[in-house]
């Protein structure tokens, strides 16, 4: 069995998403779609923060966890060739 989704969305073009747009706004009118919008804007900048603040939780967590590391160095060799 063949998708047939995929084929048709590749089909329809700029005429095709005209058509569509003016069909949404008569069904749901510009006042409903407007609200629409101003939500999905207030959803994307909830998950913007969201991801900025988990980021901000792993940087932290690193830097707790690198402030609790002892750096080693190597000695230095040691002359033990016997000479003065």
């Amino acid at each position: 069995m063949l998708p047939i989704m995929p084929g048709l969305i590749q089909n329809i073009g700029l005429p095709g998403l005209l058509l569509i747009t003016i069909v949404v706004l008569i069904l749901f009118g510009r006042g409903k779609i407007s609200s629409l919008m101003g939500e999905v804007g207030k959803g994307i900048t909830a998950f913007k923060r969201g991801v900025k603040e988990g980021k901000d939780e792993i940087d932290g967590a690193i830097e707790d966890a690198s402030g609790d590391t002892v750096e080693v160095k190597p000695e230095k060799k040691r002359d033990t060739s016997g000479e003065s």
